[in-house]
């Protein structure tokens, strides 16, 4: 079968299906995998086929105003400013996922790529497989991971509002890539939620049911396949100064925050170094994008501009971080405590089941972290012993299950299915 795999988004939001992607390609799949050109060598040192939108999406994550909006953790004036974005880069969207999918059979596509897979598998009349990697089914189970918690009775209604707060934010943008660039009808006002091209086709949802439980309402064609690790390529090497570092005192605790940028990372540094000192705990702190920068850090202090969780995650004591899916998945995998500070999107939700499974602290919201309050939170993990063993055993849970191999069995049924 040939996939072309559409996969905007940050480095956390790309990986999963990087990872799902080498799966189906050692399965004998034929794979195209199309994201942001900042991307390509990662994609390609995974041995997959890249195709670019043509754009970085870093640019458009560390400008001044996308800074403070995530700083200040507005879900709606984001997702406003999110809708602008792809409005302005439809067209080179539309036109790079149209170009790669040219001679594909399946389109395989996340929250980031839904919309203009749909599109395109429209265009093609080929199916698309939904694939995702926080819930987004409607059930009546528990609320929407976009929505704040809301009263039982209306956890089905949150769910159908955090698709509408989604389609009618990218509506525009998706019309003018059918318009312009495909020449098909625009989709339904409430969306291409219910596209033939979805129809029969299996949703894949990449975590683990240790975490979350399969609903009880959902039909027998999503499938909760487990999480979709992708880890570090065979002739990677870690730093021989981290190496040094890890081995000169008492496993650190790690903290990043992914692609969250701050208006201010020098004064995040300095709360994130006074909570340090205040809990006595040594750190591997990540800069990445989110920017954080500090000059002269304590001994007791490792920078570094990026390291793949899967090496680092199982040689620390604790992981601090924004809750982005990915790196919740590396967390529990490792069997170590989190303290998840979130900004905005699913990552609140993600905090709170890390809180509700006892395997890390109340999450901290970002405008309302402090130094006292994040250095009490490393006490809790680090001097937690049942935490810290309920940790280990999910750990263990998830390391026992392969969520690529789930997945590619149900690939691997349709294309027989499609043969028969």
């Amino acid at each position: 079968m040939r996939i072309v795999i559409i996969a905007p988004g940050s480095r956390g939001d790309v990986q999963p299906y990087i990872a799902l992607g080498k799966g189906l390609q050692n399965a004998g799949h034929y794979i195209r995998l199309v994201s942001h050109s900042n991307f390509e060598s990662l994609v390609t040192s995974y041995g997959l086929e890249f195709w670019s939108f043509g754009n970085d999406v870093k640019d458009a994550v560390e400008n001044s105003e996308m800074r403070e909006l995530t700083e200040k953790g507005n879900f709606l004036l984001l997702m406003a400013k999110m809708a602008k974005e792809a409005e302005r880069e439809a067209l080179h969207f539309t036109e790079g996922g149209l170009l790669a999918a040219q001679g594909m059979n399946v389109v395989l596509a996340g929250i980031g790529g839904l919309f203009i897979g749909t599109a395109i598998a429209e265009k093609l009349n080929i199916p698309l497989v939904q694939a995702y990697v926080f819930p987004f089914t409607p059930t009546k189970d528990f609320s929407s991971v976009l929505t704040p918690k809301l009263p039982t009775f209306l956890n089905r209604l949150s769910h159908h509002l955090a698709r509408q707060l989604m389609w009618q934010g990218f509506r525009s943008a998706d019309t003018i890539a059918r318009k312009e660039v495909l020449n098909i009808p625009a989709a339904p006002f409430l969306g291409s939620y219910d596209s033939k091209s979805t129809h029969n086709m299996p949703v894949l949802y990449g975590f683990s049911p240790s975490v979350i439980p399969a609903p009880s309402d959902w039909n027998g064609n999503t499938h909760i396949t487990g999480y979709w690790f992708v880890d570090e390529t065979d002739d990677w090497q870690p730093p021989t100064a981290l190496l040094d570092f890890l081995q000169s005192g008492s496993p650190p605790v790690y903290i990043g925050f992914g692609s969250m940028s701050t208006r201010n990372p020098e004064q995040t540094a300095d709360l994130v170094i006074q909570a340090l000192a205040l809990a006595n705990q040594r750190a591997v702190l990540l800069s990445g994008w989110s920017g954080l920068q500090k000059n002269n850090v304590p001994d007791s202090i490792f920078m570094i501009d990026s390291i793949p969780h899967s090496w680092l995650f199982p040689r620390v004591s604790a992981v601090i971080h924004h809750g982005g899916a990915s790196t919740v998945a590396a967390g529990l995998r490792a069997g170590v405590p989190s303290i998840v500070i979130p900004f905005f999107g699913d990552q609140p939700f993600w905090g709170q089941r890390i809180a509700e499974l006892g395997v890390g602290t109340k999450p901290i919201p970002r405008k309302k972290l402090a130094a006292e309050k994040l250095a009490n939170a490393i006490r809790e993990v680090i001097t937690n012993q049942e935490m810290r063993q309920r940790a280990e055993k999910i750990g263990k849970q998830i390391q026992a299950e392969n969520g690529i191999k789930s997945a590619v069995k149900i690939f691997n049924n349709l294309e027989q299915q499609k043969a028969a």
